[in-house]
């Protein structure tokens, strides 16, 4: 996907557009660029087209709808999720196991960092599940990593992205 194309979605969808492609982004879904769509939802609220704190809004809301349906797989099934992404992803279980043992130790806090690391941000919550952490924690630990890592982004196209693109251009 393209500018162009984004922007035409946007357009035409508007707000929805933005929270369903940031929620397929945390669904660890390929192909969703939010780390385009993000910096372009922070130029459109420049332009007055949306409001920032309703694009936080909405970021933030799907990075959590994407944590809590990774979770809730984590917590259900993960011994079979697992075994399947690694049969997919082989070169991700020590990187996957890690986490786990970091979520062991850290707790909410492992949440937190996790949510803060490219990659790591969006596969932490099936771990998250899988040890079984306690929902409100985790919770409250994913909304502040995604939050601040959301923050960057639209913040980024907020302040810069317009003299990105002329820069690009």
């Amino acid at each position: 996907m393209n500018i162009q194309t984004l922007t035409n979605y946007f357009l035409e969808y508007g707000a929805f557009f933005i929270y369903l492609i940031v929620l397929l982004e945390y669904l660890n879904l390929p192909g969703f660029p939010a780390g385009l769509i993000m910096p372009l939802a922070g130029i459109w609220a420049a332009k007055g087209e949306i409001s920032f704190p309703l694009v936080m809004v909405l970021t933030v809301a799907a990075g959590l709808t994407g944590s809590w349906l990774l979770y809730l797989l984590g917590r259900l099934g993960g011994p079979k999720v697992m075994g399947f992404y690694f049969r997919k992803f082989p070169k991700h279980k020590a990187v996957i196991e890690e986490k786990m043992e970091l979520l062991r130790e850290k707790g909410p806090k492992g949440v937190f960092i996790s949510k803060l690391l490219p990659m790591v941000r969006t596969i932490i919550s099936i771990p998250a599940g899988m040890v079984q952490m306690e929902f409100v924690k985790y919770t409250v630990s994913s909304a502040l990593g995604i939050f601040i890592w959301n923050l960057v982004f639209v913040g980024a196209g907020y302040f810069f992205g317009e003299a990105a693109i002329q820069f690009l251009s």
